[in-house]
């Protein structure tokens, strides 16, 4: 039976001899990820349960990430949960404040996740590792409380979408605008319950930042995970690895619900207007939309390829006067390269914050919600009605180099005018 690589990876992580679509199946996972918000809720689960021992003390990821450095009393506490947890069940990888990031971003970083693993992550962007040719996915705290216990979890097999991107990418055009312009044709349940798969040259030409980039927005799409076939450029990025790993690949001939062959050759820089992600359109028809600020990281765009792209834009530039302009390093290896490569004092120079790794503003946590009236422009992977602050602020997605441009100009603005 032919199969796609995401029922390959499913498949293999039980004790079946085939699966299909559609079918409901209790897999082993490699990694089980929770955060500040979540895995406190899957602790209380665990221990209400009464269990003494998790079942492996180095898969459990625990990440403090969406309200640290902790903002308030209340995101100190559920931090301590965490902290404490990790004490008591001696959880290998847990990532105090000073040694983290925003978990999607340091997982990979670290290692934590390789391709052909199995990962749930009590979280929705843990599609990002899909990047890797990994399947992982979002799950709620309860199923991240019952994977403490035995390592396992309940899945649905999803029917999986391809899409396969062909043409020559112009300049300014990223990763981010491929995933952008995909969400624009399919919308925002275009893949609901789906795996997509990205595949064809201009994938293949692609950076893993970029890949983690369109790999983290499946969610975006519904999907519960977009995966990305390992190549040279995984196994470079992969090796050396700390274990052993399985590459899989799909099938030749795998059954896809449907196929989706885009020619993006002409594509410019796409930016998501308020408020979905799917409102796309290119940046040439947004040029006249004045902003009050901009945000560049998250677990979408927060890493140091992205940093260096919108630092040369604004070395020897200055931030509109009367913006905010808020740089969020992904980890604290990215915050201290930036810091080395001199993109930093660039940033600091130009006018900008350069901050410690957070999720921050991107899910209207700190260091940068908005006010009423107010209009950003970000990096960031969601821009629904009152996302990163006042119900009637707005948020407006785009890739580091629109970005960059546009806190110069005080506008949306193609990176090309400046």
């Amino acid at each position: 039976m032919a199969y796609t690589i995401a029922e390959k990876i499913l498949l293999a992580h039980t004790d079946k001899k085939k699966i299909s679509a559609g079918e409901f199946i209790e897999a082993r996972v490699d990694v089980a990820l929770g955060n500040d918000i979540t895995a406190p809720l899957a602790i209380e689960e665990f221990k209400r349960a009464g269990f003494k021992k998790v079942f492996n003390t180095r898969k459990i990821v625990l990440v403090p990430d969406h309200f640290t450095p902790a903002k308030d009393l209340k995101s100190a506490n559920q931090c301590k949960i965490l902290r404490e947890f990790a004490e008591e069940f001696k959880i290998k990888n847990y990532f105090e404040v000073g040694f983290a990031g925003i978990e999607h971003a340091l997982l990979p970083e670290k290692k934590l996740v390789l391709p052909g693993d199995l990962v749930i992550g009590a979280d929705s962007h843990t599609c990002t590792y899909g990047a890797l040719g990994c399947y992982s996915t979002g799950v709620g705290s309860t199923d991240l409380a019952r994977s403490f216990i035995d390592g396992k979890c309940w899945f649905r097999v999803p029917r999986s979408l391809k899409f396969v991107y062909e043409g020559r990418l112009k300049r300014w055009v990223s990763g981010k605008d491929l995933i952008l312009y995909t969400i624009g044709e399919i919308g925002v349940d275009g893949a609901l319950d789906k795996c997509m798969e990205f595949t064809g040259r201009v994938i293949k030409g692609l950076s893993m930042d970029e890949r983690f980039t369109m790999c983290n927005m499946a969610i975006e799409a519904g999907a519960q995970a977009g995966l990305i076939e390992p190549d040279e450029v995984t196994l470079k990025y992969v090796r050396p690895a700390p274990r052993r790993f399985k590459v899989y690949k799909s099938d030749k001939h795998a059954e896809y619900e449907k196929i989706y062959v885009f020619d993006v050759s002409k594509l410019e820089p796409q930016v998501a207007c308020p408020s979905l992600p799917s409102n796309v359109k290119p940046v040439q028809k947004l040029k006249h939309i004045g902003i009050d600020q901009v945000v560049i990281g998250s677990c979408t765009n927060g890493r140091i390829s992205d940093l260096e792209i919108a630092a040369g834009i604004l070395k020897g530039r200055k931030v509109k006067v009367g913006l905010r302009l808020i740089i969020i390093p992904a980890t604290q290896d990215i915050y201290l390269t930036a810091v080395k490569k001199g993109l930093a004092q660039i940033f600091v120079k130009a006018g900008g914050v350069f901050s410690p790794p957070t999720c921050g503003p991107c899910l209207g946590g700190h260091m940068g919600i908005l006010a009423e009236g107010e209009r950003c422009l970000a990096t960031t992977n969601r821009n629904f009605i009152g996302r990163m602050g006042h119900p009637k602020s707005e948020v407006y997605l785009c890739n580091p180099a629109v970005a960059a441009a546009s806190a110069v100009t005080g506008r949306i603005t193609h990176p090309q005018e400046i």
